[in-house]
């Protein structure tokens, strides 16, 4: 549990500092595990304030996305997760409606290693991210796949992967 506190007094502190350079962004997503675990997902985005290869058909950009998590389970007691990750975003041209996709690789700490029948085997995991939506208006709604793994550093690494459904919205 020290290690979770200290991390998220870590990314405080550094949201803090990155807050004052620019707005936040606010997100929530509700999803499920492939065991009927619930997720709750509360989380902040910064974008990177850059694009890249823009054209006629869209452009690259991307933001921060510093998260936190609550698992409901079923099976074993529930869990909590702290998560930073980076992400690109593919921005399709677009009057009113800009659909996209998205991929991002980050890290994450979980408060216990068990989820349901998952034995993560450390609280240390990446958090790898596809997805896809739609921004309008200052708002997005989007579908997105998560999957967190140790990459193999401590064994058993069974991973867990979450599917949700999110909403963002631009202060």
């Amino acid at each position: 549990m020290s290690k979770i506190v200290t991390l998220a007094a870590f990314a405080a502190l550094a949201l803090g500092q990155v807050s004052a350079l620019q707005a936040a962004d606010l997100s929530v997503a509700v999803g499920q595990t492939g065991d009927s675990t619930m997720t709750y997902r509360l989380g902040t985005q910064f974008d990177f304030n850059r694009s890249w290869f823009a054209s006629d058909v869209g452009r690259l950009t991307g933001y921060w996305d510093a998260a936190y998590t609550y698992w409901d389970g079923d099976e074993t007691a529930s869990n909590h997760s702290l998560s930073l990750t980076p992400v690109f975003v593919y921005e399709f041209a677009g009057e009113r409606f800009k659909p996209y996709i998205e991929a991002g690789i980050g890290v994450a700490a979980f408060s216990s290693t068990e989820l349901e029948d998952n034995d993560l085997a450390s609280s240390f995991q990446f958090e790898d991210r596809i997805g896809f939506g739609v921004r309008f208006s200052g708002q997005e709604v989007g579908v997105r796949a998560l999957h967190y793994s140790n990459a193999g550093i401590k064994q058993p690494n069974d991973g867990v992967e979450s599917y949700s459904l999110h909403y963002r919205i631009s202060f």
